[in-house]
C-alpha cells in the first residue's frame, strides 16, 4: 500500500537511507559472514489449501536477498546498525541474554514451516507459510522497535500487512481477539528446557489493532530473509506497543471472542498488561519509561519516549475513552 499524504512518523526525502548505499551495506553484511537461515530438513506437515481471497504466491526464499518494494512507511531517526539488530535480541527460547539468540537459535529448523489456523473463522486448518505470505508481494517498511525495558531500535521490515493475513482466513464477527503462539521444541530451543515462562510463548490482539494498517507480518529485514534469532521465518511486528507483543516464529494463529492469555500478562500481571501500548506516562514497577536507550548510538544515547512510540495518529483512536494507565 502506498500512501501520498505525509504522516507525521515519515522521514522526509533527504532523511530517507540511499537505496545505492542501502544495497551496498547489504553486500558488506554479507561478505562479513552474516547469519544465513539453515534450512535444516524436517517432517513434512501435512497442509491444508491456501486461504481464498489472499491467495499467497511466490517460492519462498530461506535464505539471502528478498524481492520487494519500497513504501512511504519510515521514520526520521537513523536506522539500527544490522549487526546490533541481529545481535541484542530477547528471545527467551534460546537463552536470557541478549546474545543468546544469535548463539544458539541457528539450531531452530524453519524450512518447511505451516501455521495452523484455529477458531471462528471461515477457513482453518494447517498451512504452509508460502500458502499463507504472498511473497511475491513483499513491501519494505521502516518501524521503531520500543522494548519495555527501555531500550530501541529502528529496523527496515519486509513483509505483508497483518490485515492482508486474516483477512484471507475470513474470521467470523465472534473473533473479538486474535492469539498467536511460537513453536516449542525443547530439542531446537534449548531455554525452554527451564521455566522461565510457561511455554509455548502466546501473544494475541484485539481484532481492530491487528486490522490496523501498521500491524506487519515479517519475513526479513534489511532485504534478506529473517536471521532465525530475530524470529524466523514468520513474525509479528506491532509498532505502537512494547517490544514483546511482536511475537517470534509463530506457528499458530487463533481467532478468539474473549481476551486470550498472553505468556507475559500471565507470568507478572502487574508489570506486564495485555495491552502493552508504549506509554511514557505510565512506568513499569521497576523504572521509568519516560526515555529510552538508543541501541547502536552513543553507549549514553537517549532519547524521550513517544506516546504509542510515535505512532498516535493512526492507533490513538482504538484506545479513545480507555484509562491507558489502568488498562496497561
Amino acid at each position: 500500500m502506498f500512501f501520498r499524504t505525509s504522516r507525521p512518523w515519515q522521514a522526509r526525502e533527504s532523511q530517507v537511507t540511499p537505496k545505492g548505499l542501502f544495497l551496498n551495506r547489504r553486500k558488506i553484511i554479507a561478505s562479513g559472514g552474516a547469519l544465513a537461515l539453515s534450512g535444516l530438513a524436517a517432517c513434512e506437515a501435512e497442509t491444508a489449501s491456501q486461504p481464498s481471497g489472499g491467495a499467497a504466491s511466490g517460492s519462498r526464499p530461506t535464505s539471502g536477498a528478498l524481492d520487494y518494494r519500497g513504501t512511504a512507511y519510515d521514520v526520521a531517526d537513523t536506522q539500527t546498525p544490522y549487526p546490533a539488530v541481529t545481535g541484542y535480541n530477547n528471545f527467551y527460547e534460546f537463552g536470557v541474554g541478549k546474545d543468546d539468540p544469535a548463539r544458539y537459535a541457528d539450531a531452530m529448523t524453519t524450512d518447511p514451516w505451516s501455521i495452523e489456523v484455529e477458531g471462528h473463522a471461515g477457513r482453518t486448518g494447517r498451512f504452509a507459510l508460502e500458502d499463507v505470505v504472498d511473497f511475491s508481494n513483499l513491501e519494505e517498511r521502516i518501524y521503531r522497535l520500543r522494548c519495555v525495558e527501555a531500550w530501541s531500535m529502528v529496523i527496515p521490515w519486509i513483509g505483508v500487512p497483518l490485515a492482508q493475513v486474516l483477512a484471507a482466513f475470513e474470521p467470523t464477527s465472534d473473533a473479538r481477539y486474535v492469539q498467536f503462539e511460537t513453536k516449542l521444541d525443547h530439542d531446537e530451543m534449548r531455554g525452554t528446557r527451564f521455566r522461565v515462562l510457561d511455554w509455548p510463548y502466546v501473544e494475541g490482539l484485539r481484532m481492530d489493532e491487528a486490522m490496523n494498517e501498521l500491524a506487519f507480518l515479517a519475513v526479513g529485514l534489511y532485504g534478506e530473509v529473517l536471521p532465525n534469532q530475530n524470529g524466523a521465518p514468520v513474525r509479528l511486528v506491532v509498532p505502537w506497543k512494547y517490544g514483546y507483543k511482536s511475537i517470534k516464529s509463530i506457528v499458530k494463529i487463533r481467532f478468539v471472542s474473549e481476551q486470550p492469555e498472553t505468556s507475559w500478562n500471565r507470568s507478572a500481571p502487574r508489570e506486564y498488561g495485555f495491552y502493552s501500548n508504549v506509554n511514557p506516562n505510565r512506568a513499569h514497577p521497576r523504572w521509568s519509561q519516560a526515555s529510552e536507550r538508543v541501541i547502536g548510538g552513543n553507549v549514553f544515547a537517549r532519547r524521550d519516549t513517544e506516546m504509542f512510540n510515535g505512532y498516535a495518529e493512526q492507533v490513538a483512536h482504538m484506545y479513545a475513552g480507555m484509562d491507558l494507565i489502568e488498562n496497561h
